[in-house]
């Protein structure tokens, strides 16, 4: 692919983008931005939703890691499926009680301020990390795809590519997302079908022998019962089960899109249908990894030494321009759908939680939410640059692994919140919140020695969260 090409889908995809911002953001104030007036369709919602959970983390490094993991990825999803029931049965009517525009106001109506103050503090460095090693992807794949080719640095190229994103959401806020979100869906989706398409045409197979291929693949192994790997199947059904919760149910981000529908049984509708998309859309990058290794090995090519740069390298390099063009839309959707939310959910948690915004004069709200909404954009802009110089595993594994550490403070205040009805001692839950994650940590690091071989993988999150609900357990006011 040429530069002049790939410049020209950048330019194109970015103007549909700038195209459905201006109609979207037109009489836009906070309440558009934060909420979209809550008039947003479900099955819009619904349907958007899927590009942003999947993202470029999916998109890239999910066919990747079939070489590692084979599809045991799917035992993680199968327990997100239960997840998304609980979020749906349990934290949406909770959350459309309260009429809330930030969840974390859940927190201080039950806990206090300090509560309040540390569930919407590990969100935002949670949400900041997470954004970031996902639009560190596409900046990766855009890098080699077009910047290269010029001599730009790659600071550049992540500084453009997220000054495109805050070009087209600082008005409209979350109504515009919404939008943007079905358009971006439609081609990650489409991106990886025409993948799939393209790879089988080229190795001459027909639908029947594409299934037999995967199906009889030794990539294809679902289910591992080891009890000592980070894979088991126990343990890796759990943490999906509570990663959703928490990176879902519990995160600003996501559940900002839901509170835009109008009514609890329309947001519970969406829950349902988008988490059904979500994991056959899954079924696909895996079934495309199996393809992506056997279309290598029947040709002789090397298999990359980073696992995330197996898809980028084939679709750009052998199998031809349409497939290259393909691939360039499906992870520029993917990037700015994970990271267009995820700035707006920053903006407006760091808005209402932190500053306390809808107490002040509407001019001067408009103000200091396009300033806060600049300053993440600086911040994630940072992140991605240092993250650049230290990445060194497969991106799916960092993002889950940070969040197990990070989330679970939050799914221990929320837990505890729901299941008890005693109050804590609130000036003293941020300690108990930063000391979870630190414990957490000093057992993931030495858990071979002390437990006999055995090692965490993505359940680290639930160990994180119950140190949480103990501390806040010893914390509990005795009247």
């Amino acid at each position: 692919m040429t530069p002049l090409l790939v410049f020209s889908i950048i330019a194109g995809y970015f103007l549909l983008l700038m195209a459905i911002s201006h109609f979207t953001s037109r009489k836009a104030d906070n309440s558009t931005f934060f909420t979209a007036n809550r008039k947003s369709p479900w099955f819009l919602v619904a349907f958007g939703m899927v590009g942003a959970t999947l993202s470029g983390v999916t998109f890239i490094s999910v066919p990747g890691e079939v070489g590692n993991s084979g599809w045991t990825y799917l035992q993680f999803v199968m327990g997100n499926m239960v997840g998304y029931a609980i979020i749906a049965l349990v934290l949406i009517p909770l959350f459309y009680r309260l009429k809330l525009v930030s969840i974390y106001q859940y927190l201080q109506d039950r806990f206090g301020q300090n509560s309040y103050l540390t569930g919407s503090g590990f969100f935002l460095v949670s949400q900041t990390i997470g954004a970031s090693f996902r639009l560190f992807l596409a900046a990766l794949v855009l890098q080699i795809a077009f910047f290269d080719a010029f001599g730009i640095p790659f600071y550049v190229t992540v500084f453009v590519t997220i000054a495109l994103i805050w070009l087209y959401t600082f008005r409209g806020g979350i109504k515009t997302i919404v939008w943007t979100d079905t358009l971006q869906t439609t081609f990650l989706l489409l991106a990886v079908l025409i993948s799939i398409y393209m790879i089988t045409d080229q190795m001459n197979l027909k639908a029947p022998e594409v299934i037999n291929v995967i199906s009889n693949s030794d990539l294809s192994t679902i289910f591992d019962w080891n009890w000592r790997s980070d894979r088991n199947f126990f343990k890796t059904f759990l943490a999906g089960i509570f990663i959703t919760i928490a990176m879902n149910g519990l995160d600003q981000n996501v559940m900002q899109k839901n509170l835009t529908i109008e009514k609890t049984s329309d947001a519970q509708k969406n829950i349902f249908w988008f988490s059904l998309t979500f994991f056959f859309s899954t079924v696909l990058f895996l079934a495309l990894g199996v393809l992506l290794y056997k279309f290598a090995l029947d040709q002789g090519i090397e298999i990359p030494e980073s696992t995330d740069d197996l898809y980028p390298m084939l679709a750009l390099n052998h199998f031809g321009v349409m497939a290259g063009i393909v691939f360039l839309l499906g992870i520029i959707a993917a990037a700015f759908s994970s990271a267009d939310s995820a700035l707006t959910a920053l903006t407006t948690s760091f808005c209402v939680d932190i500053l306390n915004i809808p107490k002040r004069k509407q001019e001067s709200q408009k103000k200091t939410r396009l300033l806060v909404h600049i300053g993440f954009t600086l911040l994630m802009f940072c992140v991605i640059v240092a993250f650049n110089e230290i990445n060194d595993s497969s991106v799916v594994n960092s993002v889950f692994k940070v969040a197990g550490f990070t989330y679970g403070p939050l799914l221990g205040l929320f837990a505890f919140g729901l299941l008890f009805k005693t109050r804590v001692k609130d000036k003293f839950v941020p300690l108990v919140c930063i000391a979870s994650p630190i414990i957490s940590v000093i057992l993931d690091i030495n858990s071979t020695v002390w437990f006999n071989g055995y090692k965490f993988g993505f359940e680290i999150l639930l160990v994180n969260a119950a140190i949480t609900c103990l501390g806040l357990f010893l914390l509990r006011r005795r009247t």
